[in-house]
């Protein structure tokens, strides 16, 4: 007993004097609060600030600009799309995926022009161009209805209805007629602290706003210095009790205007024998690595590189930045896959009805990459695939034929050679047709015409 007495007095004279886990530790009482962004301000420091608009289009526009590449026959890829086009998914996703991550929330609504927009969308009703169009919806004219509490069913514990506030009044739609996309998921959507937000997200910049502050603060108090950059200093004797006198306030004014005027001209300042003056200037040096070690707050808070934040190249010796852009490229087809892709799961499905008047089962699509090789890299793949295919066909264990298309599927999935997959169709069919022999009269078994 003695001993633990001994322990617990050693470590509690220790915490005293190192001031740990004391009043007089300032980190004591240090707890973190609801930060509050209103969407007012989330507009506001949108559209007045580079930083915030920055982080808030950059992921949304890097999800969308490389679109997506649909597996199917060329020409079902071709009628898909034209629908695509003709419908302006890819434009209206990224405006919703903009106005989420702002606001919080955004929807697109499957126009489809059937009369209850309450009720479920099935996608086998949809025929050829049967999606009429698609409106981006934001949270703040589309509030989620009452939650989904039956445990048997797939959307439990999410909205059962969205309400559209129309001019005429509130639009009951079904969650399957639209695209949910939020902007920073909450922790849990049933909380009591999480209800005011109307079945939606967090604005993105709630999280980082204070990171961006700190860097617009920094920003625009090392613009304030430049002011100072340079200060003149000049002495003069007896200058504060001289300075009542309104007749001497007012030749000293005239005095240090023409001195600064001579200065300016030919560089020569005219003092009195007894006046000093000095000269003080500022130290830019270190400013740079203080804004720099702000904008990397605010890249890590924002998960997006400094390289594609600030558009410049990495600094320091054999810096490439080439790993934080396959990261954050990485992120990009998470968010593509884990967000994007599910969202959009009806939709797609009522699309390829829409192009196609029929839902083939083969029919699918994946993301590009962001990724863009080089010419150097793409001519080091197209000559490992083909020693991968030289190799495979050596060992003369597979046949002919099947080499073939295993060759081809090769060299087209590496993009070696674009076109060659049409152009091996072309060539296999006008080998089949070559063997079809015509048909002449002289072989033919049945009788001649006696006409």
């Amino acid at each position: 007993m003695a001993g633990k007495l001994r322990t617990l007095l050693a470590d509690g004279l220790q915490n005293l004097v190192a001031n740990l886990g004391t009043p007089r530790d300032k980190a004591a009482h240090s707890q973190y609060t609801l930060p509050m962004l209103t969407e007012a301000e989330a507009e506001n420091a949108y559209r007045g600030s580079w930083l915030p608009r920055k982080i808030i289009d950059i992921p949304a526009l890097d999800a969308a600009r490389n679109w997506r590449g649909w597996n199917a026959e060329s020409d079902e890829v071709s009628k898909l799309e034209a629908e695509e086009k003709r419908l302006g998914v890819q434009q209206k996703l990224l405006l919703a995926h903009i106005r989420a991550r702002l606001y919080g929330g955004a929807a697109l609504y499957i126009g489809t022009g059937q009369a209850n927009p309450a009720e479920a969308l099935k996608p086998e009703s949809i025929g050829k161009l049967g999606i009429r169009h698609l409106n981006v919806l934001t949270k703040r004219v589309l509030q989620a209805g009452e939650t989904d509490r039956n445990p048997e069913s797939p959307t439990y514990g999410m909205p059962s209805v969205y309400k559209l506030n129309a001019g005429t009044g509130q639009i009951d739609i079904h969650p399957s007629r639209l695209v949910i996309l939020h902007g920073a998921n909450l922790p849990d959507m049933e909380s009591a602290a999480n209800t005011a937000t109307g079945g939606w997200g967090d604005s993105v910049l709630t999280a980082v706003m204070d990171a961006i502050k700190n860097a617009d603060a920094t920003s625009a108090n090392i613009a304030s210095l430049v002011f100072e950059a340079k200060v003149d200093v000049i002495r003069i004797p007896d200058f504060m009790r001289m300075l009542s006198d309104p007749t001497y306030e007012a030749q000293m004014l005239k005095r240090l205007q023409l001195a600064a005027m001579a200065k300016g001209i030919n560089g020569t300042l005219i003092l009195d024998k007894e006046e000093e003056y000095d000269q003080k200037s500022q130290e830019f040096g270190s400013l740079r690595d203080i804004l720099m070690a702000f904008m990397q707050l605010v890249s890590g808070a924002a998960d997006i590189p400094v390289t594609r934040l600030l558009g410049q190249a990495p600094g320091g010796l054999n810096a490439s930045g080439e790993s934080d852009i396959r990261n954050y490229y990485d992120r990009i087809r998470a968010i593509q896959e884990l967000t994007i892709t599910p969202a959009m799961g009806v939709l797609d499905d009522c699309l390829i009805r829409s192009a196609l008047g029929s839902r083939p089962p083969e029919v699918h699509y994946n993301w590009r990459s962001l990724w863009q090789t080089t010419e150097k890299e793409r001519a080091d793949i197209g000559k490992v695939t083909a020693d991968t295919i030289k190799v495979i066909d050596d060992t003369g264990l597979i046949p002919d034929d099947v080499m073939t298309k295993i060759a081809q599927n090769m060299l087209t999935e590496a993009g070696v050679a674009p076109g060659l997959e049409a152009a091996m169709d072309d060539y296999l069919s006008e080998e089949e047709r070559s063997r079809v022999a015509p048909i002449s009269s002289e072989s033919s078994d049945e009788p001649l015409s006696k006409d």
